[in-house]
């Protein structure tokens, strides 16, 4: 089948399926950014139950497989009376593996942070709450936009697991299976998508480029 029939008969649904993608993209690195965080605090933490918690967290979710996790959660749950719909299975499953590699990220910001700027904090009589969100997370997040921005590339293209159950509408990858279930898409279904990752994954490279010039920190 051409494009221009694949576009014609299922154009509307190549849009809802790119909607599709962009809202699960969002909410899962929103979340992801939020756990992230947590994780990260937890990890530099002076209590060392909360340290080893948080890198077990890390180590759990940076090497579980995105699609045993979905698996997990949507034929696993059930049996523990804990019914969640498709949707917010692959919402999870898309958000918890992120937030591991975003604590990473974050780690390694906090990393390029003078020592002489938290002894200088905590000689000012600064608790380690305050030091978190006024000298270590906002200089880690400065620090961190150009991996960020990869990881939001990578969160997009992690939503293709939404592709392996029944959700309605799909994303992106779904759609193809749609098409070729119902009609010969071929490669040209998956040339379309593939198009349409490619240029959200432009756009959010060049706003994640033009951010890191205005917030960078030069040592």
């Amino acid at each position: 089948m051409e494009i221009y029939e694949l576009l014609s008969q299922y154009g509307d649904k190549y849009i809802l399926a790119l909607l599709t993608t962009w809202k699960l993209t969002v909410l899962a690195f929103a979340s992801a950014f939020v756990i992230g965080i947590v994780v990260t605090v937890l990890r530099v933490s002076p209590v060392k139950p909360l340290r080893v918690f948080g890198d077990f967290y890390v180590q759990i979710f940076r090497n579980i497989p995105g699609a045993s996790l979905l698996i997990l959660l949507v034929y696993a749950l059930p049996y523990l009376n804990v019914v969640l719909s498709y949707f917010t299975c692959v919402l999870i499953a898309v958000a918890l593996i992120p937030s591991a590699f975003c604590s990473e990220y974050l780690i390694s910001g906090i990393n390029t942070i003078d020592v002489g700027q938290i002894e200088a904090a905590r000689s000012l009589g600064m608790t380690f709450s305050k030091i978190i969100r006024k000298v270590v997370i906002p200089q880690a997040l400065r620090s961190s936009v150009l991996p960020m921005t990869n990881l939001l590339i990578a969160t997009m293209l992690t939503t293709a697991l939404a592709s392996q159950v029944p959700m309605n509408p799909t994303d992106l990858t779904g759609i193809v299976s749609h098409i070729n279930t119902h009609a010969v898409g071929g490669v040209t279904a998956f040339l379309i998508s593939a198009v349409l990752y490619c240029a959200t994954a432009v756009v959010i490279g060049q706003v994640g480029n033009l951010i890191d010039r205005k917030v960078r920190i030069l040592r």
